[in-house]
């Protein structure tokens, strides 16, 4: 049965060292948010920024080599990386996953960009066990991607305050067939189409491309194309659709939500992120809130096992819980055995 385990070998990231304070992003808004409410309600005391040479893909090969040096793993033991890297990077259509394989000297493996938004972490975790399971020639898969969002946020819309969080940077993971520690155990994916254009980048695609009239509002242009319809839409659903990812992957983890022992969840308002704790019955000494990283996108979930491991939160024979929402819309969860 060894060739049907999948485990974690490690992780590695990379985090920029510019950073924006909750005093910074208050300003910003021109007075329709104080520093106390930055803080307090939605939960940043300071956010990550990247200079002109982070770049998302150039900040995945710097995770992507931090893992390396974390797990000792050999490069050319790589058969596939995974980028989980965002649109938003240094050139357009060029491939993140091949950029990483150049960098980091995987000659023998192939690569392919995934996009999932904030789920493509967990949605991608689900991808690669499945591969290993499938394919005999594939053993060792490489998870990796940075991100900047927080590039394209007005601070000056009103409708943008859940996007003020986007922060920069960039993480890794090494899974291995065979491996048999921190095993990755059950996963569960929810979409909903219905909101796949209520949020997004206005500008630059081919339906409204760049033009030197509006260019200056381009690059800012990431909002809500349809607030009324998102916000009602997530507040029938989401919470239902997270709870049945996490039902879910522990029931196809033979586990129950009594096992769990460490929440890695991406970085939400502070009164989400406690109501989810209370709802699972952990405490906040079972989770890392992201209130000094602000929201890495799809490395949330990287970020926070990394973090728990150094902190000891996590330890040998915890069941971990990876959960993800993304818009489009999405909601992932994935567990994780560690030990």
């Amino acid at each position: 049965m060894s060739e049907r385990i999948v485990g974690i070998v490690g992780t590695g990231i990379y985090l920029p060292k510019q950073v924006m304070t909750a005093k910074e992003i208050a300003a910003r808004t021109k007075g329709i948010w104080t520093e106390e409410a930055v803080v307090e309600k939605l939960g940043i005391k300071q956010k990550l920024i990247a200079n002109d040479n982070e770049g998302p893909q150039e900040m995945s090969y710097l995770a992507a080599m931090d893992c390396l040096t974390n797990t000792g793993v050999d490069p050319k033991e790589i058969d596939v990386i995974l980028s989980v890297t965002e649109e938003w990077k240094e050139y357009p259509l060029t491939t993140s996953a091949l950029y990483v394989q150049g960098k980091i000297g995987a000659i023998n493996a192939w690569g392919i960009d995934l996009q999932n938004r904030c789920c493509t972490t967990v949605s991608a975790l689900k991808i690669a066990k499945d591969m290993l399971i499938a394919d005999d020639e594939i053993d060792t898969i490489m998870i990796v991607g940075g991100y900047r969002n927080g590039d394209f946020v007005d601070f000056e819309d009103k409708t943008m305050s859940m996007m003020f969080n986007l922060s920069a940077g960039a993480g890794a993971l090494i899974l291995r067939k065979g491996y048999h520690k921190n095993l990755l155990l059950g996963s569960h994916i929810i979409g909903d189409g219905t909101l796949a254009r209520t949020a997004g980048v206005v500008y630059g695609g081919t339906c409204n491309p760049i033009t030197k009239e509006n260019v200056d509002k381009a690059y800012k242009s990431l909002t809500l194309m349809e607030p009324n319809k998102m916000k009602e839409r997530l507040n029938e659903v989401s919470m239902d659709n997270w709870f049945k990812c996490i039902d879910s992957s522990l029931r196809k983890s033979n586990l129950k939500r009594d096992d769990l022992d460490y929440l890695a969840i991406l970085h939400i308002k502070r009164s989400g992120h406690l109501m989810m704790l209370e709802s699972l019955g952990l405490t906040e000494e079972q989770t890392i809130y992201l209130e000094e990283y602000g929201h890495i996108g799809q490395v949330d979930q990287i970020l926070s096992l990394h973090l728990g491991l150094e902190q000891g939160k996590i330890k040998s024979g915890d069941n971990i819980c990876l959960l993800a929402a993304g818009i489009g819309y999405v909601w992932a969860s994935s567990i994780v055995r560690w030990g």
